[in-house]
């Protein structure tokens, strides 16, 4: 058996993409959020975003998945728990940590503006390191989260048929990565041109035993179901997703 595509989608807005988005128009060195990233929940455009991708899934028959897989953070659980209900689709929710957002360690909380001020180092290592291999004190660098989609990439080859998987902008973008084999330089000249919108969807397709993008970061379905779009990136190690 072997999945023959995979439908990612990024969890609609969090709390914490509203709080980042204030702290930065307040030119704050902190985010003002007082929960651990993995419990961060949906805000209520996050829950409009979800129900919209439930309704799309729900006119997609050829999307059928026969297995949902989620991060196990609070926002991605409950974008897959309420895009299912709303498709009318009946799923188990296969939790799976490899599946979570890259961790930031001794930045996580801070803007690009407190990252600055108070670790200049570690600001200046990113940039003689680069984004795929930076790896901040206590967290992880792209290619650490790369490392651990390889290995629930290969257990996924027990799967049959479409897969659907809701998770992180980062993880998704390293999909992309792994699945096309693309070189660095592509992966960071695609990081800076795309910004994974919540409660998107991309989907790859398996031909001829190779991996290929049908559809990236497509966000028409939100427009469609008048649900609002967000795109809140994370181009600097500072927000929480």
């Amino acid at each position: 058996m072997t999945p023959t595509r995979v439908i990612a989608i990024r969890h609609g807005e969090s709390t914490g993409n509203v709080a980042r988005e204030a702290a930065e128009a307040e030119r704050a060195e902190l985010i003002s959020i007082d929960q651990r990233d993995p419990d961060v929940p949906l805000s209520p455009r996050g829950e409009e975003q979800a129900a919209a991708v439930g309704r799309w899934l729900a006119g997609q028959p050829d999307d059928e998945p026969t297995a949902v897989w989620s991060s196990p953070y609070v926002r991605a659980r409950q974008t897959a728990e309420i895009a299912l209900a709303t498709a009318g689709r009946e799923r188990r929710i296969r939790l799976d940590e490899r599946l979570r957002d890259r961790e930031l360690g001794i930045l996580d909380t801070l803007t690009g503006r407190g990252v600055a001020a108070r670790f200049p180092e570690e600001a200046q290592r990113r940039r003689w390191l680069g984004k795929l291999y930076y790896r901040p004190p206590g967290g992880e660098s792209w290619s650490d989260v790369a490392l651990r989609l390889r290995a629930f990439l290969g257990e996924l080859e027990r799967t049959d048929g479409s897969v659907l998987i809701v998770c992180h902008d980062a993880v998704i973008m390293l999909l992309r990565y792994v699945l096309e084999g693309l070189e660095e330089d592509e992966l960071m000249d695609l990081a800076r041109t795309v910004t994974i919108g919540n409660g998107s969807v991309s989907r790859f397709e398996q031909v001829a035993g190779h991996w290929r993008v049908a559809a990236f970061n497509e966000q028409d379905h939100l427009r469609a179901e008048g649900a609002p779009t967000t795109e809140h990136g994370r181009e600097t190690d500072d927000a929480r997703h």
